[in-house]
């Protein structure tokens, strides 16, 4: 499973910059890559640990701005085009899921 978090943050004063970064460090310390400006993804193995990183991202939102979590199976986001202007790049494998029995 994927978690996607898509944020919107004001930056226009010193203290509204300074809650931005805290928010990206924290996607960062998690485990989260930048896939875009302002979207950030993270695999999990299971919908149980997806739901405790949304918690944590929960934990840390700004007061201000706008953040929106999305889920998606590993279905879903292989089914993703990616196009870069007029060259066009294969998307990324999903990562590999380690099982134990």
């Amino acid at each position: 499973m994927w978690l996607i978090v898509l944020f919107d943050l004001p930056t226009e004063t010193s203290q509204q910059r300074k809650e931005y970064t805290k928010f990206r460090t924290h996607l960062l310390k998690n485990g989260f890559t930048m896939m875009q400006y302002s979207v950030y993804i993270r695999h999990s193995a299971s919908e149980e640990n997806t739901e405790a990183h949304i918690n944590r991202v929960r934990s840390v939102l700004p007061p201000r701005g706008e953040v929106r979590m999305l889920r998606l199976t590993d279905k879903q986001y292989g089914k993703m085009e990616v196009f870069y202007g007029e060259k066009r790049v294969p998307t990324e494998k999903a990562a590999l899921q380690l099982q134990f029995f």
